[in-house]
């Protein structure tokens, strides 16, 4: 029960009183009272009263401050302890829990670490507009995981890739699996690790209370109840983690690709609805993909699903905090439903789109899609000047390199060796402004060039003279009467062709090392 210590300081000054009165009114041996005294102490207890009062102000003050500090533990409080990448395979760690954790979790607290996060990947990023969360556990069939993560990254700029951060969390035990992923992140994504852009998380060992203890519910099988409880305890864990990082939370799937400019569109989207009231965003259809909160709400979700974590599945319970909110028990199912969509807010198209096949309830099929997410565009048509194309690669199917740079298509090749190369001969010679090669697209973002150099064929010969006596140092000389202007990065070449090198007959594309993939076009631009 809260106390009222202002009543109590009234009830305890009046008893004061009430004593020194006593003492003063009673006539020992016929002497008279001393009125005078008992006023004067009647004043030193007012001014008595009056000091405690200021002191048990400071020391409810103080308990506040205290209790505001033990419930907003969060990451923060540890990232002196360094989130960074990891090193020789040991995983820094960092708190994500809140006190009501322990309630609704009993066996948390037999283990001091059960709250703490091993940040495997990561440098700590916080202040950014979007956190992206996703949880990935294992999957008997098929991962998904490194494609949903190139499918985020597809069309990021440098500035959108500063304004978020993207959390991985597997949702694992198993010290080798949540390496396996550690290790294919890091491997596939170097850069975006590096920079701090990617975290790769996972739960301590006792978090997972014991899910052979849980009670069946709604007709559904032990394995079903166990899934769906592990999943709102996941959920709830990542939520913790990522809640003080940004502005908003985004919540992910690990078997999605997103809409080109999504991060955009969800900014746009979500800051146009500032001065409303409403609980989360839907950038999807299908059940929690795609859903936007604001940090600022996630304790309070986050206590709700924690609470009723082993009753019902996690999208329930999300549309009970509706319910909870802005139903009226007296109203009608109607006002209910219209209420509840005021606090929730569909965006359309749809910007993530469910891919998998295999869930990761083991034996379950998904068939999802969303219908409001539209077509992709798989490749950027653009308007080159008109050429000769050959390639050594094979393309597959119609995807050929002749379509491609007619802007009709992607080209599309089985695997590169080296030595490989695609050539474009011009029908005249051109003065080449600026080029663009683009290779993966959003659905297949792995199958990039890696290794390959862009090169020029300059018409004027003296120009691979001036390149061998290094007057052109940015440039250097390849076979053929060819020169290297650039290479591609990330999967993409970009750049301009100084002047100097003057009009060129031939362009092409040379692969140095053999791949592991196939490779993919989706942009091919020549500026003349």
């Amino acid at each position: 029960m809260r106390l009222n210590y202002g009543t109590l300081l009234i009830f305890f000054c009046m008893g004061c009183m009430f004593v020194i009165w006593q003492s003063s009114y009673r006539d020992y041996g016929g002497r008279q009272v001393d009125y005078s005294g008992l006023f004067e102490r009647l004043l030193q207890a007012e001014k008595r009263a009056g000091e405690l009062t200021v002191q048990l102000g400071q020391v409810v003050k103080h308990l506040h401050n205290v209790t505001n500090t033990v419930t907003n533990i969060t990451t923060s409080s540890s990232k002196t302890e360094g989130e960074t990448i990891r090193e020789g395979g040991n995983a820094s760690s960092s708190r994500v829990g809140q006190p009501s954790a322990l309630f609704y979790l009993p066996h948390l607290r037999e283990h001091e670490d059960s709250l703490v996060a091993n940040v495997h990947l990561g440098k700590g990023r916080s202040g950014v507009s979007l956190v992206l969360g996703i949880p990935t556990v294992r999957r008997q069939k098929q991962s998904y995981m490194v494609n949903t993560v190139a499918s985020l990254l597809y069309d990021l700029s440098a500035s959108q890739k500063d304004d978020m951060v993207i959390v991985i969390f597997v949702a694992e035990s198993d010290p080798a699996f949540v390496g396996s992923v550690t290790e294919d992140i890091q491997k596939n994504f170097p850069e975006d690790v590096r920079s701090g852009l990617l975290e790769v998380i996972s739960p301590s060992a006792s978090f997972y209370p014991d899910f052979s203890k849980l009670k069946s519910t709604f007709g559904d099988s032990p394995d079903r109840v166990k899934w769906r409880t592990k999943q709102n305890l996941d959920f709830s864990f990542l939520m913790m983690y990522c809640q003080p990082k940004g502005t908003f939370y985004v919540q992910l799937e690990d078997d999605i690709v997103a809409k080109v400019g999504y991060t955009d569109a969800m900014k746009k989207f979500a800051n146009g609805l500032s001065s409303e009231d409403w609980l989360y965003l839907e950038f999807s259809q299908l059940g929690f993909i795609g859903k936007l909160f604001r940090s600022s709400d996630l304790p309070m979700i986050v206590e709700f699903f924690l609470m009723f974590h082993k009753d019902k599945p996690i999208d329930w319970l999300l549309d009970h905090i509706l319910w909870v909110k802005v139903c009226n028990p007296e109203r009608d199912a109607k006002h209910c439903s219209g209420e509840k969509n005021r606090m929730k807010r569909r965006h359309k198209p749809s910007l993530f789109q469910h891919v998998g096949l295999h869930s990761s309830l083991s034996g379950k099929i998904q068939k999802l899609k969303d219908k409001d997410f539209g077509k992709q565009p798989l490749f950027t048509p653009h308007e080159n000047p008109p050429a000769e194309v050959v390639s050594s690669l094979k393309h597959y199917q119609g995807h050929s390199l002749q379509r491609a740079y007619q802007g009709l298509d992607f080209f599309w090749g089985l695997t590169p060796t080296t030595g490989d190369y695609m050539l474009i001969r011009f029908q005249k010679p051109h003065t080449v402004q600026r080029y663009l090669f683009r290779s993966g697209n959003i659905e297949t973002n792995g199958d990039r060039f890696y290794n390959t150099t862009v090169e020029v064929e300059p018409k004027d010969k003296s120009v691979v003279d001036r390149v061998q006596k290094g007057e052109l140092p940015q440039y250097q000389t390849s076979t053929d009467g060819f020169i290297v202007v650039g290479s591609f990065v990330n999967g993409v070449a970009e750049g301009t062709v100084d002047t100097a090198v003057q009009e060129v007959t031939a362009m092409r594309l040379v692969v140095h090392t053999d791949s592991d993939v196939w490779v993919l076009l989706s942009e091919m631009s020549i500026k003349v």
